[in-house]
């Protein structure tokens, strides 16, 4: 018999993924949204209608305890996604991410050891490692908060594993490296830099060109979710899943120019840039981990997710949801 599933953050670019994987799978997926008066499920709105018609949607708010344990009451497993995430906007707004982020979090796993839940996914972010003091980054490497955004997330990982230290709450934290793919917000370097291409503009405002990124493809990402659900080996721990691989954003951008228009080129747009000491200069990922207790293996190249996802933006259905003409913070 298939098993019931929470997908938290399920109408943003991971979570919409990753639920898509899951009916496809033939688990029973009730998702929650982010309620609004608009009534939009976000990316989940953009499914095929046989598929949306096997999804159970619950609009809620993750801050708010109630809805959360009204939603997770039949669950036997949760993905835990909804989060704030935009590293710009935790500058100004830090408290709405202490909120969203830390709160959020407790509310999860609070309602899950109150309910029985039999697993909890709770997402981290590469992000808590901050520049790599050695590579590849493991589990093991030290946690650097170089924004308010990424100390949330070090907040929620420690009340997240707190839980399982303190009531063996069956959880664990899986920690995506940089994923990309179509649906990815605009806040996001690569569809930044495609959305800009594919409109036409010949100046490609970015910010700085140095830093490295490990890069993931979406569908690689969420299948990484299943399978650390599958591997009990894992609860109590933390897991990354990464490609073990680097790329800088100038030289991914120069790709992408390469592959859409050749004479455009990069100008520096300072409100872009972040504070030198906020900017995480180098991320690496092991993926020994994860390689080592699932059948997880990235199935895209970087040339092949990379393909798909300007594909995807290609569609004037797709690129109409971006406003390309200013900065997405």
């Amino acid at each position: 018999m298939s098993k019931k599933v929470l997908v938290t953050g399920a109408d943003g670019f991971i979570g919409s993924h990753l639920v898509e994987q899951l009916i496809s799978d033939g688990y029973k997926v009730k998702a929650f949204v982010y309620y609004n008066s608009f009534n939009s499920w976000g990316w989940l709105d953009c499914l095929p209608k046989d598929i949306l018609s096997q999804i159970e949607i619950f609009a809620g708010d993750i801050r708010d305890p109630n809805g959360v344990r009204t939603a997770m009451k039949d669950c036997e497993i949760v993905f835990h996604l909804a989060a704030l995430i935009a590293i710009p906007f935790s500058y100004h707004s830090p408290d709405s991410y202490i909120d969203t982020n830390v709160k959020g979090t407790l509310n999860i796993v609070q309602a899950a050891k109150d309910l029985g839940v039999e697993r909890v996914l709770v997402t981290s972010t590469s992000e808590v490692y901050g520049t790599a003091q050695y590579i590849p980054i493991d589990e093991k490497h030290p946690r650097q908060p170089q924004s308010p955004y990424s100390a949330s997330k070090i907040g929620a990982d420690a009340i997240a594993d707190s839980f399982y230290r303190s009531f063996e709450l069956p959880l664990t934290i899986v920690r995506p490296f940089n994923t990309y793919g179509p649906r990815q917000s605009a806040r996001a370097v690569i569809p930044t830099i495609i959305t800009q291409l594919l409109s036409g503009m010949e100046e490609i405002k970015l910010g700085d060109l140095i830093p490295t990124r490990d890069l993931l493809y979406v569908k690689d990402t969420a299948r990484g979710f299943m399978e650390i659900a599958k591997a009990d080996s894992l609860i109590g721990h933390d897991c990354n899943i990464a490609t073990q691989s680097e790329i800088s954003v100038g030289d991914l951008a120069n790709e992408l120019i390469s592959q859409i228009n050749p004479n455009a080129r990069i100008i520096t747009d300072e409100q872009r840039l972040r504070p030198q000491n906020s900017e995480v200069f180098r991320l690496y990922g092991s993926n020994e981990k994860i390689l080592k207790h699932t059948n997880w293996k990235p199935e895209f190249t970087f040339s092949e997710g990379l393909a798909a996802t300007i594909e995807w933006f290609r569609d004037p259905e797709n690129l109409k949801n971006y406003k390309v003409n200013i900065y997405n913070i």
